[in-house]
């Protein structure tokens, strides 16, 4: 009969240890998963993307190439390439695009989550940077 009562304080115990963990998963929840950042990187490759694919306004391959041409190119072109970004991306976003021979956009704010793509070209990478306002 005793080895029958430890066994059953046993089992009392651990439906209690299990009936209060479904209590605190119900009641906690679980994380939800960080949707942010795989949007922000989406915006930045959709904004790489048109801006490797579209002609150059003066000379070169693309519009991209055109302003990693030189840093004349790129203080040229600088203007035209924010206003075409201005265009592209929503209200709710902020941009920068960084290019070797200067950037446009906006200062990305220290511990905000950004996404970003990087394009190749003749003239250096360009990384495009995409925040929420």
């Amino acid at each position: 009969m005793r080895g029958q009562l430890s066994l059953s304080i046993v089992e009392a115990s651990v439906g209690v240890v299990f009936i209060l963990a479904v209590t605190m998963g119900f009641a906690l929840g679980v994380p939800s998963p960080n949707t942010e950042r795989p949007q922000l990187d989406a915006y930045a490759e959709d904004t790489a993307t048109v801006l490797a694919n579209e002609p150059p306004r003066h000379g070169g391959e693309t519009r991209l190439a055109e302003v990693t041409r030189s840093q004349a190119a790129f203080q040229r072109e600088q203007d035209s390439l924010e206003r075409r970004v201005d265009r592209l991306l929503n209200e709710n976003l902020l941009y920068r695009i960084e290019t070797p021979h200067g950037a446009v956009g906006y200062e990305r704010p220290a511990g905000v989550s950004a996404g970003y793509a990087t394009v190749p070209t003749t003239g250096g990478e360009v990384t495009v940077w995409v925040w929420y306002v």
